[in-house]
Formats: C-alpha cells, sequence, structure tokens
C-alpha cells in the first residue's frame, strides 16, 4: 500500500521519482507509514497526502482544518451524538449523517475498525471519513474542548468489564448479540473470535469458507471473552486451560444451539462457535444430493434389518446431516432406535439419543452394550474411534441390528481397510458391512448471478468429463453478487461415492484384498459411482462448478 500511495503522488506530480525513492528509504529505515515520512521531509503538505491516504482506502475526505478556521459549521445535534469522552478518547469526531449511518472522521485509514466496536457503544450504524491528524486534532478541541493530552477512554470500561452485572442494554450484550444474530442470518456454520496482534479479528464461515466480518480493538477482549463464557456456561476466572461450553440463542423465532469451544493462544482466548440450526439442520434422503439411483439403493440398503452402514469423510462433510436423514427416514411408531453421539448435535422426536461422556467411563463401546439390553432395532455410533467399539458394532449387526456409523477415511474402499487395521478380522468384515458412503461438501452456485461457461476441451479431459456429454448442457461459473456475498455460491451440497457390497466384494474383503483391486472390482460391476463422477454429475446439473468439484476429489 506504500508503494501504491507513492505512485499516486507521482502520477499526480506532488513527487518525482527521485523523491518518492528516497523516501521509501527512510521509510524503512526508520519504519514508519510512508506518509508521515513525506511530511517529515517536507516532500509533500498534510493534506495534500491525506486526500491521497482517503482516496487510496476508498474514504470520503473531510476538512476539519478549514472547518475550524471558520468558526465550525458542524451542527451541535450532530456532536452531542458521541460523547465527549469517548470522541476524545477514542480520536473521532461525527460530521455527518447519511444513509442512515452517523460519519465519523478518523485520522488514520487504518483505525476503521475502531467502528466496529464503537457503533456497539453508540448503538448506531456508522461509517468513516478520513481526515489529516492535526485537522481532528483542532476539531476535537473545538467542539469539545479535549486536548491531545487529554486521558485515552478506555474501552473496556465503556462496555462493561463485567459482563456478569451488566444489564440487557449494556454494549457489550449488543455487540455479543449482533454478532450471533449476524451469523445466523449469513448462514455462518462457525463463529471464530481470535486475538491478534493490536486488535481482534472476527471471521465467520460460510459455506466451509472463512471470511473476516469484524475487527475489534484488544481493550475488548475481556468483557467480550467474559460474556460469552457465562453464556456458554464456562468458567469465567479460567484463562489457562481449554473449555468447552454449550449455549441455545432465538433468533428471528428460531432455535439455535451453539457449541462453544476455547482455547489459550499466545494473544488470548480464542473462540469458536459452531452454530447449529435446529429447523434446518434436519433434511430428508431426497434434499441430501443422491443421485436418483443411488438414492434408491441406499434406500434399499437401510431397509435391511440388519449389518452396518458406514459414512466416511473429513471433518465437516456433512457425515451427520446424513446419518439423521437416513435415521429421519426410518424413524417410526414401531420402529426403536437409540443413537450414541458425542456431542448430540440435534434432538429428534421419537429417538433415544445419549450424549458420551468419557471422564465418567461412558464411551461409545460401553453405550452401545448397554444399548444391546434395550432391544433397539436400529442403533446410531457417531463414530468408530478404536477396535473395542468396532467390535461391539460389528457385534450388534451380526446378531440382528442395524448399525449406523462413521468413520474417517478418504474413500468408500479404504473403510475396510480401516476396520482390518484396528485389528477386526476380514470374515466380520466381510460378513457385516452392508454399505459404505464416502461424501465431500461442495459449494452449490448462486441462482441468482452463476453466468454459463464454455471451458475449454483439455480443462474438461483434465477433469475427467468427455466432451460429448455436455449434449447440448450448459456449465456455470461462479460470478458474485450481493445476495451471495459476492462469492459467486450459496449453500452447499454434498458429492457421494456409495459402495454396496455384493458377493464378488464380500469375498474379496474376507481375502483381504487391496483397496485398489476392490475399487476396481466395484467400479466395474456398477457397486460404486467415483466421487468425481457424482461432483460432475452436479455440475452438468448446474449446481456447482469444476474447481469444486477438482479441489474435493481424485481423479479415478
Amino acid at each position: 500500500m506504500a508503494d501504491r500511495l507513492g505512485e499516486m503522488l507521482v502520477a499526480q506530480g506532488v513527487l518525482d521519482e527521485q523523491q518518492l525513492g528516497r523516501a521509501l528509504v527512510q521509510q524503512k529505515t526508520r519504519r514508519l507509514p510512508l506518509g508521515q515520512v513525506l511530511l517529515s521531509m517536507g516532500l509533500a503538505s498534510e493534506t495534500v497526502i491525506w486526500r491521497a491516504l482517503a482516496q487510496q482506502s476508498r474514504l470520503p475526505f473531510v476538512d476539519l482544518e478549514t472547518d475550524v478556521a471558520r468558526g465550525g459549521r458542524i451542527p451541535a445535534s450532530l456532536i452531542a451524538l458521541v460523547p465527549a469522552d469517548v470522541a476524545g478518547g477514542q480520536r473521532v469526531l461525527p460530521v455527518a449523517q447519511k444513509a442512515g449511518k452517523l460519519l465519523l472522521a478518523v485520522d488514520d485509514p487504518q483505525k476503521t475498525y475502531q467502528l466496529d466496536t464503537l457503533q456497539f457503544v453508540l448503538d448506531k450504524d456508522l461509517g468513516a471519513a478520513l481526515a489529516t491528524p492535526s485537522g481532528l486534532a483542532a476539531a476535537l478541541q473545538h467542539y469539545y474542548g479535549y486536548s491531545a493530552s487529554g486521558p485515552d477512554t478506555d474501552l473496556a470500561a465503556v462496555l462493561g468489564e463485567d459482563a456478569g452485572e451488566s444489564g440487557d442494554d449494556a454494549p457489550i450484550i449488543r455487540l455479543v448479540r449482533r454478532m450471533l444474530s449476524s451469523a445466523v442470518e449469513e448462514r455462518a456454520s462457525d463463529v471464530h473470535v481470535e486475538p491478534m496482534e493490536g486488535r481482534i479479528r472476527v471471521r465467520f464461515r460460510r459455506d466451509g469458507v472463512l471470511a473476516e466480518v469484524a475487527s475489534h480493538e484488544t481493550e475488548l477482549l475481556g468483557p467480550l471473552l467474559s460474556r460469552l463464557k457465562l453464556m456458554a456456561g464456562m468458567d469465567i476466572a479460567e484463562r489457562r486451560k481449554p473449555q468447552d461450553g454449550r449455549m441455545n440463542l432465538s433468533v428471528a423465532g428460531r432455535s439455535i444451539d451453539i457449541r462453544a469451544s476455547v482455547l489459550p493462544s499466545n494473544h488470548g482466548e480464542a473462540m469458536v462457535m459452531r452454530l447449529l440450526d435446529k429447523e434446518q439442520g434436519l433434511v430428508s434422503l431426497a434434499e441430501l444430493g443422491f443421485g436418483d439411483k443411488d438414492l434408491s439403493r441406499f434406500r434399499e440398503v437401510i431397509a435391511r434389518p440388519n449389518g452396518i452402514v458406514l459414512v466416511t469423510g473429513p471433518t465437516g462433510s456433512g457425515k451427520t446431516t446424513t446419518l439423521y436423514a437416513a435415521l429421519k427416514e426410518l424413524n417410526r411408531p414401531d420402529v426403536k432406535i437409540i443413537t450414541a453421539e458425542d456431542p448430540v448435535e440435534y434432538e429428534i422426536a421419537g429417538i433415544n439419543q445419549v450424549q458420551v461422556h468419557p471422564r465418567i467411563g461412558l464411551t461409545f463401546a460401553r453405550i452401545l452394550r448397554a444399548m444391546l439390553r434395550q432391544a433397539p432395532n436400529v442403533i446410531l455410533v457417531g463414530e468408530i474411534r478404536d477396535a473395542e467399539t468396532a467390535e461391539v458394532a460389528i457385534q450388534a449387526a451380526l446378531t440382528g441390528h442395524l448399525v449406523f456409523a462413521t468413520l474417517h477415511t478418504n474413500d468408500a474402499p479404504s473403510a475396510l481397510a480401516r476396520l482390518m487395521d484396528m485389528g477386526i478380522k476380514p470374515f466380520l468384515v466381510s460378513a457385516s458391512i452392508q454399505a459404505i458412503i464416502a461424501q465431500r461438501l461442495v459449494r452449490r452456485l448462486c441462482t441468482q448471478c452463476r453466468v454459463p461457461h464454455a471451458p475449454a476441451e483439455s480443462e474438461l479431459r483434465a477433469a475427467g468429463l468427455d466432451p460429448g456429454r455436455l449434449d447440448g448442457r450448459t456449465i456455470y461459473r461462479a460470478e458474485g453478487c450481493g445476495a451471495c456475498h459476492f462469492t459467486g455460491y450459496r449453500g452447499r451440497v454434498a458429492a457421494f461415492e456409495m459402495l454396496v457390497m455384493d458377493g464378488t466384494l464380500r469375498d474379496m474383503a474376507f481375502r483381504s484384498a487391496s483397496t485398489a483391486a476392490m475399487r476396481a472390482q466395484a467400479e466395474r460391476s456398477g457397486r460404486m459411482q467415483p466421487l468425481r463422477e457424482d461432483g460432475l454429475r452436479k455440475v452438468l446439473a448446474g449446481l456447482t462448478t469444476l474447481e469444486e468439484v477438482l479441489g474435493v476429489s481424485s481423479p479415478t
């Protein structure tokens, strides 16, 4: 940015190349912003430099020196909107109201993140304008009688240090309420509050991608985390150890369950909150994104009276959503379903759900053994993590129960080898597994702004897509609009790889055949469609892009 400012001033004729070169050398030596270096060298006036900074930062420029010289023309009603201690302590000045926003003048474009915090102190939507440091100092003196040597306002004190004793209208409570409400409104799955050097960064994860949404001053970390910890039932005084908690929030009549995690870092405690929308989290099998053939096969598999159905994939790939959709399909008055989960993410009426508590010995394996005495028809194991859990799950499957479980592997055939690596005998794996689903989430194209795309033939072949398959169908690319936060994507859809066992595959598993051989046989016999192939089907249907599919799948 420093170089760009210098280039702008050269283009305006304020500097020549030689002067800019000398200034850049001074900047590296003195480690100061280029604007301050140019000012100290007498190469440009403060007004000229700050006008260029405003242009560079895309902020309006306000000439407060001229305003004060003319006796001050900012209305008293506007000045009264910002208390003197806040204006002077934070070096901001109200200068205008436009489109429902109060415009505050600041003297450093890098400090506009102050407004993310101040909007909760002032309870107003704020915008920024840039003024020169001397002009802002003169205006603060003129309108508030505030001198540069006055004490700074402690934002933590303004916001309320003790979150537990704050009223419902306290600024820190408004900040937390708006942050979480915005996350829900923007369909964020996670909120990250991260202390960095000199600021607090707030990021939302939308459709699997993190994006910064706000930045606050470091003084805010104490009251902000105290409030969030209090809501999540954590120990406010404990700042050295990781903590987990849970809270519930009602936004626009919707019940949102929030799982919170705190981790001490080098700049303070970082908090991550996972948002679970109880209304939107439970979807039907038809809404998951299965192709017609795979959906029919999956319904056939889960209608069987016994066996294991595994869902594999990395964290955050939608495994739990798929399993809950299967349970929702099977949930009838004549079917008893029990789950063991860590944690219980969504509550389903009519299903017995058990929370794992390893600290008191309530592990997946122990819950599974207890489940069998409850005479269930269907069992869900949140995750097979060890040989003991795998053995009990397999015994349950072999004794007349339908078992659903998740496992961490990269693809469907690898799940068989993973169970054997845990120490499960091949004949047990061969006899118990009914089907394995590997899945990934790809971002869904925004239907309001997607645009047709004609990829080169080489691009299609690199993706494994024969140009002849297009057959008049349109491939789209992401563009970006206000509805999708200019990402080009809105929502996600799963790409699946479903392996359904048959006699040949069971015999290969019994003989501990290699994963590659199992994959080749499954594809050759039509018992499995590769993950990339399902993703390409979604590209041809206009649901996602080639880039998204290539990003989550390997060439076959």
